[in-house]
């Protein structure tokens, strides 16, 4: 391998940019291929014939926000999307007609965000959507006509978070959070909601027990369900009888994704995530079409669209050191052409290979986290360097939610620029079963924290990083754990990267999003309740905010002014806590952003910053910033002479 010195820094445009392509589909008649890519440097829908596929043109003009995500109606004659403003997260719904091209929003309504609650293999003309336009706390759920617009309300809602349908649009279920923290489950008949759950959950089972659709036929309602065991396993349960069957488990993680007939509804394959996602196919031809393509790809695969009658696949292949590749499969065929490489400048780019490792945690948790190491630093593909670089913890968001394996741009520009990366699935990561997640219940700042240490310290004893030249980074929980790694542990991290992370959780818990107040006792049981006396003091004790005057290593701050989730005045907080104390703090907001970056030359100008930020603190390289803020809206509020090049 060769040495650093010598590998070409990879441009931050190559990977935070925009992509060539991706999320590619085809239409439910196989007539159509569809994906996203840039019109006029922001990505759009482009849609072209599956026979000829090199005249695709734009269907949107998307000139400001990217549209990140797309479907395709079930008749195949629209595409639509969800946009919202500014970061804001109020999602709207919009349609394309492929045949006219006209565009039209199918939820014109201010501050409202949309969800969507069924669709159907029957009726391809109506989905079930919830809107919360005439509360901002409850979603009522309507029948959306795709073609006309026409929307019906089918039940107006004041007590529940959620609903499922089968595939007649009937709605089946409605679920509400209980006192406990958990979730109870109520049968819904001719759109009445029964008084009694027919199925409920304990706090302890919230986050591994929930339904996971019904059969076609609506017989049969499958369940992911943590109940009376640990890692989620999956189950059948008789719609008439309640009678349950177990499918599917896992000692090791909970069952995640499933693959369903496209006509029946029946589960074909299901996936289980440890450190890697393994595929088990239980129909037969699902399993020979997976076992085909696992011999024709090096890394992991999957399966993103399929057609109606099942006989064309979109798959995707990440090889991790090498571009994102999507190719079109033909079952009947036995052909895999070539799609699209999501980002063709990174071809023959030295991006690094992950590594999976296990770290225990000193009270004897398992800690599933992933190694990626600096470039040039391992030239026997040891999995360790030869010589300790310095290092950058990158610490997940949620917090329940978890790392995975697989390209990450995060940890190949770190990687790049002569930093070794580690993210940690910390106690309250999902994925792992129930007793990892409520490991961390009230224990933010506390064991959570302590996981995050004790990775550092197996990082130190396995000759990866040295102890001084390390820092943390992370956006949302990843936020929260740079901050309080500074203000908690300051001997710890030479420096700190916070993107959108709370500073003050009781503020945090005040002015969360009016649409999760029907969740709001899950935060209470897993953070502290704010009500009481002892929750208050716990959610104090945890807050970086009071701490902040502990703070002694360079930090830098990114913002979106837009973010419902964690709001700007959880920045704002801890950047003048830090100035009243005449502490040095880098604070960037972006006027035009919400949790986390839409706009790649937000992203790009962000990343830059940050790069620049590192190397004067770790020693790395950098590419220099140059202009790259003019494209973007970056305001560097506070500490722009605490970033090499920044200044002036």
């Amino acid at each position: 391998m060769p040495a650093l010195d010598t590998i070409p820094l990879i441009p931050r445009g190559s990977l935070f940019g925009n992509p060539s392509r991706s999320q590619g589909k085809i239409s439910p008649d196989g007539e159509w291929l569809s994906w996203l890519a840039p019109y006029e440097g922001v990505m759009n829908i482009w849609v072209g014939a599956r026979a000829n596929p090199d005249d695709a043109k734009p269907v949107t003009k998307a000139d400001d926000r990217p549209i990140r995500e797309h479907f395709w109606t079930p008749d195949s004659t629209a595409v639509g999307y969800i946009q919202d403003k500014g970061g804001d997260e109020n999602f709207l719904l919009y349609r394309v007609d492929i045949a006219s091209g006209e565009e039209t929003c199918l939820t014109p309504f201010e501050d409202t965000r949309v969800m969507i609650v069924g669709s159907s293999q029957i009726d391809k003309q109506h989905i079930l959507i919830g809107l919360n336009n005439r509360d901002p706390q409850w979603h009522d759920v309507h029948r959306l006509n795709l073609s006309t617009g026409a929307l019906d309300l089918v039940y107006e809602n004041n007590a529940y978070a959620h609903f499922m349908a089968d595939d007649t649009l009937t709605l089946r279920m409605a679920m509400a959070q209980n006192e406990a923290g958990g979730t109870d489950y109520f049968r819904v008949t001719g759109n009445v909601v029964e008084e009694e759950p027919f199925e409920t959950t304990a706090m302890e089972d919230s986050m591994t027990t929930s339904p996971s659709g019904y059969t076609v036929d609506g017989s049969v309602l499958y369940w992911l369900d943590g109940r009376g065991r640990d890692t989620a396993a999956l189950y059948a349960q008789d719609t008439a009888s309640g009678e349950r069957t177990l499918i599917a488990e896992d000692d090791r993680a909970d069952i995640g994704g499933t693959i369903r007939h496209k006509q029946t509804g029946v589960v074909q394959a299901y996936s289980v995530t440890y450190l890697k996602t393994e595929w088990t196919a239980i129909d037969p031809e699902v399993g020979a079409s997976f076992a085909w393509l696992g011999q024709q790809f090096h890394g992991e695969f999957g399966v993103m669209s399929r057609t109606d009658d099942d006989r064309i696949w979109i798959v995707w292949n990440d090889p991790v050191s090498a571009p994102i590749r999507t190719y079109i499969h033909d079952r009947d065929a036995g052909t895999l052409e070539p799609f699209y490489v999501t980002r063709p400048e990174l071809e023959g780019a030295l991006l690094q290979p992950m590594h999976p490792v296990e770290i225990t945690s000193r009270d004897g948790l398992t800690l599933p986290s992933y190694l990626t190491l600096a470039a040039g630093s391992d030239a026997e593909h040891s999995g360790r360097p030869a010589a300790p670089t310095p290092m950058v913890l990158l610490v997940h968001g949620g917090p329940w939610a978890r790392d995975g394996y697989g390209y990450n741009p995060i940890h190949q520009m770190l990687a790049n620029r002569g930093y070794s990366v580690l993210s940690v699935n910390f106690r309250g990561s999902t994925g792992f079963g129930k007793g990892f997640i409520n490991a961390s219940n009230k224990q933010w700042g506390l064991a959570m924290h302590d996981d995050l240490i004790d990775a550092v310290e197996w990082a130190v004893q396995q000759g990866i990083a040295p102890r001084d030249k390390v820092a943390i980074m992370g956006g949302s929980y990843g936020g929260y754990a740079t901050l309080a790694g500074l203000a908690f542990t300051p001997d710890v991290f030479a420096c700190g990267v916070d993107i959108v992370g709370p500073s003050n959780l009781e503020t945090l818990l005040s002015t969360i999003p009016p649409y999760w107040a029907p969740m709001v006792k899950i935060f209470h049981e897993r953070m502290g309740n704010p009500g009481t006396e002892e929750g208050l003091a716990l959610l104090k004790a945890a807050s970086p905010l009071y701490k902040a005057k502990d703070i002694t290593k360079p930090l830098l701050i990114a913002q979106g002014a837009n973010d419902p989730r964690v709001k700007q005045s959880e920045s704002d907080q801890i950047v003048g806590a830090m100035k009243e104390a005449g502490i040095p703090v880098t604070y960037v907001l972006y006027p035009d952003e919400g949790h986390g970056f839409a706009k790649p030359a937000n992203s790009v100008s962000f990343f830059a910053i940050t790069e620049n930020f590192l190397a004067q603190n770790l020693g790395g390289r950098a590419e220099p910033l140059g202009d790259v803020l003019k494209p973007s809206t970056a305001e560097v509020v506070e500490g722009a002479d605490h970033v090499q090049g920044m200044a002036g």
